[in-house]
């Protein structure tokens, strides 16, 4: 028994009549009957009472009628089902991110864009820093990773500029440098630093120290700390000073205050990545609303990312 064999059977109890039921399925009524007699053969039990202008189910054919429409219908979802995985329309899309991602609003944003136009695909959310979230990329533990460039030597991974950012610096409540409207780093040169470790996020870390050399000074780092809200906290509780991504500002601490950089300022990059050779559709789907939201809402683009 075959799938086509519950089809054909169905077409026949619903249109009480084997040649109209032939001529819906696009076959010849001959063979139709033949199909029709080797199911009952099989099931040992006629389905149907030859009528002279039709037929009818038997007691057997009424039973029988319930479970194979049941099947079929099961077999047409599940169908459907597959497709809607095959298109990206449904199934899952495993998402990591680095801990300052979510405070810029383009990634909440789009998180948020995917699921109200794809609902039936699972979003999951991790957060790790960019190293960790490489490696589980390339480890097919997550699917796609909203990090800072450069990535180091990966020929297996795709990157997708999104956007930059600037860095603000942000002071302790009541710092003389508070009372300035915008500082040159130069001012911080005889400050105590809060910052990441540089194996979080050697791309920034890099970028900053940079650029307190081409201001003169090499910055004292006093204290690291791998969360960037913590960073923050760090700053609220006057043990030294920061640099952190604009959108950072979010965090409304009353121990800090942000000032904006004049001059030489790094800048903060985000990059989306995912596999080289990754063939999910809903990554393909997440790939393209980015660029989607790029182009309709003026996010200003990141520099080619570095792989």
């Amino acid at each position: 028994m075959e799938l086509r064999h519950l089809r054909y059977f169905l077409a026949v109890a619903d249109a009480r009549h084997f040649t109209r039921a032939a001529e819906r399925l696009g076959i010849g009524q001959p063979p139709l009957s033949q199909q029709i007699k080797a199911l009952e053969r099989e099931l040992g039990a006629p389905l149907f009472e030859r009528l002279p202008r039709g037929v009818a189910l038997t007691a057997v054919g009424e039973s029988f009628y319930a479970d194979a429409r049941q099947v079929v219908s099961a077999a047409e979802a599940a169908v459907e089902r597959a497709q809607r995985v095959a298109r990206g329309d449904a199934g899952r899309l495993r998402i990591g991110m680095i801990n300052s991602a979510p405070f810029h609003p383009f990634v909440p944003q789009a998180i948020r864009a995917f699921g109200q136009r794809y609902g039936e695909v699972q979003l999951s959310l991790e957060e790790h820093s960019t190293p960790e979230l490489v490696d589980a990329v390339l480890r097919e533990q997550i699917d796609i990773a909203f990090v800072r460039p450069p990535l180091g030597q990966h020929e297996g991974l795709e990157a997708h500029a999104l956007f930059d950012e600037a860095n603000l610096i942000a002071l302790p409540h009541g710092h003389p440098l508070a009372a300035f409207e915008s500082l040159s780093l130069w001012a911080l040169a005889g400050e105590s630093f809060v910052l990441f470790p540089r194996s979080v996020g050697a791309g920034l870390y890099d970028e900053i120290i940079a650029c307190c050399r081409r201001c003169g000074f090499s910055p004292r780092i006093g204290q690291e700390t791998s969360q960037v809200t913590s960073i923050v906290n760090l700053v609220a509780a006057g043990l030294g000073v920061s640099l952190v991504p604009a959108s950072m500002r979010q965090i409304h601490s009353e121990g800090v205050t942000y000032r904006p950089i004049a001059g030489d300022a790094p800048r903060a990059r985000m990059v989306l990545i995912h596999r080289r050779d990754e063939s999910s559709p809903t990554v393909a789907r997440m790939t393209q609303l980015l660029r989607e939201m790029i182009r309709d809402h003026g996010v200003e683009p990141a520099d080619p990312p570095a792989v």
